[in-house]
């Protein structure tokens, strides 16, 4: 049976673009998000592509419904040999507009989102002691940066989560990678009011994911200036942190 990849959250952004590039690159896509009619679009768009793109309208929030796709998927399209976990959003959020709701929502799509698929695929993989898993995260998540209370926490958290993965299936042949991607140019970025360093188009993007799942490696992350920013930062003591990251984004006093 055909192996395919499966990408959640595909409707838009790097989502989007990575099934597209996966797909000109020969490879049988299964993207899912809940807008069917953005699939059907995204699917007739590469209609002349190498490979193929075939949508599965999905609420990734839905447990039994993520479960109920996995089989759907691998009866239907072939075995899911790669799974791009990436279906998320952002919102920043002002001290003053704290909301636990909020927070709880977008955890709910961004962390536990990503956990129900991770349940349901790692059965199969499992059993056949083989597949790729790719986790979807963010610079974001390496430390704390103004108005991502939300966001930047729940990325922290799929940080952790996959290099556990990683660890805890080191003796199998099921890979585990997470991909950080810095600033990309999405409608999700859009929201950002502070400044972004190297910020990068959804399509270079998708092709820096595509080209790093091909490796192995653990950590796909880009662009690498800006990586080596980041990670850098995280190595100062808190009081250099914090002033460097307030200077960069226009956060300090004046």
């Amino acid at each position: 049976m055909t192996d395919v990849i499966w990408v959640t959250g595909a409707s838009k952004g790097i989502g989007r673009a990575l099934a597209i590039e996966l797909a000109s690159r020969g490879a049988v896509v299964v993207a899912s998000a809940r807008s069917a009619d953005e699939l059907d679009k995204l699917s007739q768009e590469a209609s002349n592509l190498k490979g193929s793109i075939e949508g599965y309208a999905l609420d990734v929030t839905d447990l039994a419904a993520v479960t109920d796709a996995v089989g759907a998927i691998e009866n239907q399209h072939g075995t899911i040999k790669t799974a791009i976990l990436n279906a998320g959003t952002h919102q920043p959020v002002e001290p003053a507009k704290f909301a636990v709701d909020d927070m709880r929502k977008l955890y709910e799509l961004n962390v536990f989102g990503t956990a129900n698929c991770v349940e349901a695929v790692l059965k199969p993989y499992l059993q056949r002691n083989s597949g790729r898993l790719a986790i979807v995260a963010s610079v974001a998540g390496y430390g704390g940066l103004p108005t991502s209370a939300y966001y930047g926490s729940s990325k922290a958290a799929l940080i952790n989560l996959a290099e556990t993965l990683r660890l805890d299936l080191a003796k199998t042949d099921i890979v585990v990678q997470c991909i950080n991607p810095g600033f990309v140019k999405t409608p999700l970025t859009d929201k950002n009011e502070f400044p972004m360093p190297f910020l990068i188009e959804a399509e270079v993007a998708a092709k820096r994911i595509a080209d790093g799942l091909e490796t192995g490696r653990f950590e796909i992350a880009f662009p690498r200036p800006f990586i080596a920013v980041m990670k850098l930062l995280g190595l100062l003591p808190y009081s250099l942190y914090f002033w460097a990251i307030s200077r960069q984004t226009g956060s300090a006093r004046s």
